[in-house]
């Protein structure tokens, strides 16, 4: 069985649709298994259906209206560098209407539903090939893992939306009396997963790159102290998922194909940019091209 795992990493995700159209469209892997956390979780639908194009356009055109109903920061360019800062007006609204979050992201729950239909849903549902995405239960302190197989349409479009919910930036979500946020924050690289499930073949996108070359600024304000603790924890996680994944790989003898981010792509991520994802996109193309082409030469033999 062959699984694809792609990480979480918020705007970075149109570089791991770029990889994934390579394995899938060039490379001609099969895939008999999907499992996305976080951006992942919104790609793998389409990917799993070949929609790569279709994909491709709904993840480009993505940008902070597509995916805030209540957009908590404020957004500037300084030295050609974005700079975010707290947009106090919406963060105090917010707070007034009784939520716990800074923002809200109720424009990404309609947009999934626009983008999944149902009867791209059924597709799915009825076919031999599974679509998991992960979630975090806070109220019970554990990661829980959502297949297609086990929901209904509206059931699997709500677990996309909070596997995605990057809080406390992003809506926290109350369901079956648990509250449920951004998968990543449990396990970022569902590596085991996929094994646990079966998968003796794992292509894993990591929206990361494979060693850090990142020495952070000083933090200027409150949010940017946030974000940056968030993606301290989150970079802590993703290295001992990995780490797991390759042990219960070798338990298994499984095979893992890595594919990091090979520069580092943006430090924000909650940024949404298309000018940027669409070059991303394009990137993970080439980058993918690139190392497959490295690891199977072609030979003068197979010319012929």
């Amino acid at each position: 069985m062959r699984a694809l795992v792609i990480s979480g990493g918020g705007s970075k995700g149109a570089f791991a649709g770029g990889v994934a159209q390579f394995l899938i469209q060039e490379a001609g892997n099969k895939y008999d298994l999907f499992v996305g956390t976080s951006t992942g979780s919104l790609l793998i639908s389409h990917l799993a259906l070949g929609k790569v194009e279709k994909i491709k356009e709904i993840y480009s055109n993505v940008n902070q209206k597509t995916i805030f109903n209540n957009f908590p920061f404020v957004i500037k360019k300084k030295y050609g560098i974005d700079e975010i800062s707290i947009n106090h007006w919406n963060v105090v609204k917010n707070f007034l209407k009784g939520k716990k979050t800074f923002g809200e992201s109720e424009n990404l729950r309609q947009h999934i539903r626009n983008s999944v239909t149902i009867e791209e849903f059924q597709e799915l549902k009825n076919g031999p090939i599974d679509v998991v995405v992960t979630v975090s239960n806070l109220s019970l302190n554990q990661v829980e893992y959502k297949s297609i197989n086990d929901c209904t349409y509206d059931e699997f479009c709500d677990w996309i939306w909070m596997s995605a919910n990057y809080t406390p930036f992003m809506s926290l979500v109350r369901r079956n009396g648990c509250e449920y946020a951004d998968g990543g924050l449990g396990s970022i690289v569902p590596i085991e997963e996929a094994i646990k499930r079966g998968a003796t073949h794992v292509d894993v996108i990591v929206l990361h790159t494979e060693i850090n070359y990142m020495n952070r600024m000083p933090s200027r304000n409150p949010f940017e102290l946030l974000t940056t603790m968030l993606s301290f924890i989150l970079d802590r996680i993703e290295n001992q998922n990995i780490r797991i994944g390759k042990l219960v790989a070798n338990q298994k003898d499984a095979i893992i194909n890595l594919y990091y981010t090979p520069t580092i792509l943006t430090t924000n991520s909650l940024i949404f940019d298309k000018e940027k994802m669409t070059r991303w996109w394009k990137r993970g193309y080439l980058y993918a091209k690139n190392k497959n082409e490295e690891t199977n030469p072609i030979t003068p033999n197979e010319h012929e």
